[in-house]
């Protein structure tokens, strides 16, 4: 995790719940993240997987939210995304405990992002053997970012 240029932009793998937190929670502590792919410091890669997981997820009924309240959080990060549709995975790809996150590890390695970040902890157990790319937390992220 080294310096990073100003003028580039990382691609960016968020899990579903990074996306959930900084759309929902954007004018409190979450507001850098949403910033941050507003503003090109980050693109964030999405595929058909993660994105229907984020479709899923914003349904949820505890988020109390409507159709159009959904469709308008999504038109605040869709257009920043980048869709990944070919994904060259190495056969070696370790095998995450849920499912559901195994998305997420996929979109990375075979989008070519320059991190995964994540809350979640069958992701975030990988840290320390998997590197390429560097899982991170959103805490990390955002320590990352600012470096």
């Amino acid at each position: 995790m080294g310096k990073k240029k100003s003028a580039v932009s990382y691609r960016i793998v968020l899990d579903t719940n990074c996306i959930i937190s900084a759309l929902i929670f954007s004018r409190q502590k979450m507001a850098w993240l949403r910033y941050s792919w507003q503003s090109g410091a980050i693109i964030p890669l999405v595929s058909k997987e993660t994105a229907n997981e984020l479709l899923k997820v914003l349904a949820y009924p505890k988020f109390k939210l409507t159709k159009t309240e959904r469709l308008f959080l999504l038109a605040d990060f869709l257009p920043y995304a980048e869709t990944v549709t070919s994904l060259d995975v190495p056969l070696d790809l370790p095998i995450i405990r849920d499912k559901a996150d195994q998305i997420f590890l996929t979109l990375a390695v075979g989008g070519k992002a320059d991190a995964l970040v994540t809350g979640d902890n069958d992701l975030l157990v990988l840290k320390d053997v998997f590197k390429n790319p560097p899982i991170m937390s959103l805490s990390e992220f955002e320590q990352w970012q600012k470096s």
